[in-house]
């Protein structure tokens, strides 16, 4: 009898631990929801990886991305590829072959796929947990786990990390269901720089005798 009275403080200790842990880690992520969207525009260099020891894969490109609400600008010179889009329209331009690809923002995929939700990604359809502190960089974090609530975006887990004192995404780990692990480090943003709407619309005068292929 003692013994599972043992067993059952127990129990509850640790049920009453992990729920101050999900309260802690829903907290800090309202905290960044409020922070992020306080900003008109925000912009931020980026190294993207990916990783899979099985296929001996193990990739980095440099990059940058430029967001004001849904509207967003992609840019990967190493692979020489450029995406925008006005929050309606995508347009996906790849340097190789000069070629640009149109298509409508509802036939984007997974919100996951969304370079405008890559702040802002854990509001919906994750189940959070509080994992600690960490320093990234130069920067102290606090670390949480999401966990999706479907298969909708074909990840196991995500960890972010995010600056205790800016409250702001410094790092992403997307462990995926096809056993890649893609990363997200920020490197440097900009939060005080406004963009003109005509920023995030591809131009094709400036790239002479590109091809233009309309999905739409």
């Amino acid at each position: 009898m003692k013994g599972i009275f043992l067993f059952g403080l127990f129990l509850a200790s640790f049920l009453l631990s992990n729920a101050q842990k999900d309260l802690r880690a829903k907290q800090i992520l309202e905290e960044v929801s409020e922070k992020t969207r306080s900003y008109k525009s925000i912009s931020a260099d980026f190294v993207f990886s990916m990783q899979n020891e099985q296929m001996d894969i193990d990739e980095r490109n440099e990059g940058s991305i430029k967001l004001k609400g849904q509207k967003y600008m992609v840019d990967l010179p190493e692979l020489g590829v450029k995406v925008f889009s006005d929050g309606k329209t995508i347009w996906n331009y790849m340097k190789d072959g000069n070629q640009v690809t149109i298509s409508n923002m509802e036939d984007g995929g997974s919100d996951l796929m969304d370079p405008s939700t890559v702040f802002t990604i854990y509001e919906k359809g994750f189940q959070s947990k509080y994992i600690g502190e960490k320093t990234v960089g130069n920067s102290a974090c606090e670390q949480i786990e999401l966990f999706p609530d479907s298969d909708e975006f074909q990840v196991s887990k995500i960890l972010l990390s995010l600056g205790k004192s800016d409250k702001m995404i410094k790092s992403a780990l997307l462990y995926g269901t096809d056993g890649n692990i893609y990363g997200v480090e920020v490197k440097k943003m900009d939060t005080q720089t406004e963009l003109p709407d005509s920023f995030f619309m591809f131009n094709a005068s400036d790239y002479d005798d590109v091809e233009v292929i309309d999905f739409r």
